[in-house]
């Protein structure tokens, strides 16, 4: 009796590198099958995965295994027979959970058809013959690891079909994967410019505030000058008209003289800040302009996002489909193989009545 598969789920392979013993190896460039199997002929939990006509894991389940959780998405155990740590990363927590669960069950499973062994070993082994070849071989036999699965066996024609068949749907299965990954990859692509162009578009704001304010400041500050400037000139003025009152001193004059001179080099100072105050003012048109570019980018990149979102949906419903077509097309394959069976019975009973008449 072959082995009849149990639970089933989707991961990423991988195995612990056996140079270093820290790096993770990727056994399988997409997401594949990983499944739980019953050998009944000997009695063992298995976890086993094929990528293509390769297992990629055999590991016969121990109750001295554990899986461990290393994160939300990703677990891993050690298989002493295989001398080998495996991991798997899962798409969700749910399905780590989901996985994690089946794991103890089946660990639990192992421990049972193990304890129910050794009591039928001890409740047998006061009349059995130690040293009798049957034995020695039943114990080597139990003591080998479990075999791979094959493909021509009679019991895994649930899980690899005819050859034809096999191309035609890995063909079909691989468009559509291609096509969901470039989906999938379009996708992040343009949510990371999305959220790249949020980010410049929050800049472009902030720097937008400060830009105002500083202006506001900076017109402050000009119109605190000008009024300096005016003040300073009102002075220069009364000046003026207090040396035409007293022109005929001549030490009155030279200290009049001297305060034009100073308040005129004051007045080019405050007038250059003035200058340099005013170069230094942004051009905020042209920020605006930044800012609703960024913003018209957003939007473009919302809509080319819901396209793609409705083209992985498009394929995912035709890859069911294309599933749905193959299963009805499997059922219909099997009931013509049931036909051929009754016919060729048929035809080797009428064959057997014909030699016996030619015997007669």
């Amino acid at each position: 009796m072959g082995e009849q598969p149990l639970f089933s789920m989707k991961a990423h392979v991988f195995q612990i590198d056996p140079a270093t013993k820290r790096n993770w190896i990727p056994a399988s460039k997409h997401a594949i099958t990983v499944s739980f199997f019953f050998d009944a002929g000997r009695s063992v939990y298995r976890i086993i995965s094929v990528g293509g006509t390769k297992a990629i894991i055999n590991s016969t389940i121990t109750p001295n295994m554990s899986f461990t959780k290393t994160s939300q998405k990703f677990g891993q155990w050690a298989d002493s027979r295989a001398n080998t740590v495996y991991g798997l990363g899962f798409a969700t927590e749910q399905q780590l959970q989901q996985f994690s669960e089946q794991f103890k069950e089946f660990k639990e499973a192992a421990r049972l058809v193990r304890d129910k062994s050794q009591e039928k070993f001890e409740l047998l082994s006061p009349g059995l013959n130690l040293s009798s070849p049957q034995l020695s071989q039943v114990l080597s036999d139990d003591r080998q690891s479990p075999p791979l699965l094959g493909v021509n066996g009679s019991s895994e024609d649930k899980l690899f079909r005819s050859k034809s068949a096999d191309m035609e749907e890995s063909t079909e299965k691989e468009q559509m994967r291609k096509m969901l990954s470039e989906g999938s990859i379009c996708e992040r692509n343009s949510e990371a410019e999305l959220f790249s162009l949020r980010d410049s578009n929050a800049k472009l704001v902030t720097a937008l505030h400060e830009a105002n304010s500083s202006i506001d400041q900076w017109k402050k500050q000009l119109a605190e000058y000008q009024e300096e400037t005016d003040r300073l000139r009102e002075q220069v003025a009364d000046l003026e008209a207090q040396s035409g009152v007293s022109a005929s001193s001549e030490t009155g004059s030279e200290e009049l003289t001297q305060t034009m001179a100073e308040m005129e080099a004051l007045i080019r100072a405050k007038d250059e800040e003035i200058r340099i105050l005013r170069g230094k003012k942004p051009d905020l048109n042209e920020l605006e302009k930044e800012r609703e570019e960024a913003c018209q980018k957003i939007q473009d990149l919302e809509v080319q996002n819901s396209e793609l979102e409705k083209r992985v949906r498009t394929a995912e419903i035709a890859l069911s489909s294309s599933q749905d077509a193959r299963t009805r097309a499997e059922s219909a394959v099997q009931k013509v193989i049931e036909i051929l069976d009754v016919k060729i019975y048929d035809l080797s009973d009428l064959r057997q009545n014909l030699a016996k008449l030619l015997e007669k």
